[in-house]
């Protein structure tokens, strides 16, 4: 391939990345509280996820019908199934930004993270209720009788607590099982495809990679079996009610490129405009009356001439 049209399709890269930036710059000045309470929200089930670590007591491992089927994976390929999540993780991320790189797009990437982040927060704090509402021993290693990080002494300061321990407190938590964070983004990135994306073939291969996350984490002894299946109808359920409650995503891929969401001022100042012309007398547009007057007159003089014509006959 010549220079000449590496630099033509590099500059229509750029002019259509700069493109979809302003117009996603503008929803985001009308859309960014929820998102930012969705970010916040995110800091406070880490939050959580903290601090029931000093709640944790380890003791043994408790019966598990997964631990049973499935084989154990050892303290050494634990990462499998973390190298899947973050494939996971950041596949999803990538799809939600194709709109600034590809021509063929169906959403705006602002308005999807909204959606995705309420799915989030929504079942974080189902989350947060279950696993303080009953303690269990954890299954993973580091969490098992006679691990150092199974207990967490007090905390020495507030500093402590609200920085989380990062990153180590966040890699190394106890506690937080019932139901698996993992699985929560796991499913709610492949719901979120399954009603977006449009290649049928990945939507399939998601929810085969969703299942085997699901058993990847038992063999991994990261959670037990019964924190995978609440996630499994928790988020979906999650999912189904706060969907319905959402407005629906205006699809780009009909006709024309320029589809934007009406933000809340536009819709206050189209329905003072609209006020103020009822108040007025004026119901509808001159532009408008002018005409359908004028066609139902001559419309009604000709049904009038021909009716006295007809009966003169």
């Amino acid at each position: 391939m010549s220079p000449f049209y590496l630099a033509r399709g590099a500059s229509k890269l750029v002019r259509r990345i700069t493109s979809e930036t302003s117009v996603e710059l503008k929803i985001l000045s009308d859309k960014w509280r929820l998102l930012l309470a969705g970010l916040i929200f995110q800091y406070i089930h880490g939050l959580a996820a903290h601090g029931v670590h000093y709640l944790h007591r380890p003791g043994p491992t408790l019966q598990d019908l997964g631990f049973m089927i499935l084989p154990e994976l050892g303290k050494e390929r634990g990462y499998i199934s973390e190298t899947l999540f973050t494939f996971i993780f950041l596949t999803f991320v990538l799809w939600t930004f194709h709109p600034f790189i590809l021509q063929t797009k169906r959403f705006y990437t602002v308005l999807i993270w909204r959606r995705v982040l309420a799915f989030l927060c929504a079942s974080q704090f189902l989350r947060i209720i279950t696993f303080y509402a009953t303690q269990l021993p954890g299954p993973n290693y580091h969490c098992r009788e006679g691990s150092p990080l199974a207990r967490l002494p007090p905390p020495q300061n507030a500093a402590e607590v609200f920085l989380i321990n990062f990153p180590k407190g966040v890699i190394y938590g106890c506690g937080d099982l019932i139901f698996s964070s993992h699985m929560i983004f796991t499913l709610v990135f492949v719901i979120t495809y399954q009603k977006y994306g449009s290649i049928r073939f990945c939507k399939m291969l998601a929810w085969c990679i969703a299942v085997a996350q699901s058993l990847l984490i038992i063999s991994s002894r990261k959670h037990y079996s019964v924190d995978v299946v609440v996630a499994w109808y928790t988020v979906n359920l999650v999912v189904f009610f706060v969907d319905k409650k959402l407005t629906e995503l205006p699809d780009r891929s009909v006709g024309s490129t320029s589809v934007l969401p009406v933000s809340t001022k536009d819709k206050d100042t189209k329905l003072k405009e609209e006020n103020t012309r009822l108040l007025n007398g004026n119901s509808m547009d001159s532009a408008d009356r002018r005409p359908r007057t004028q066609m139902n007159g001559k419309q009604i003089e000709n049904e009038s001439h021909v009716g006295s014509e007809t009966v003169k006959t």
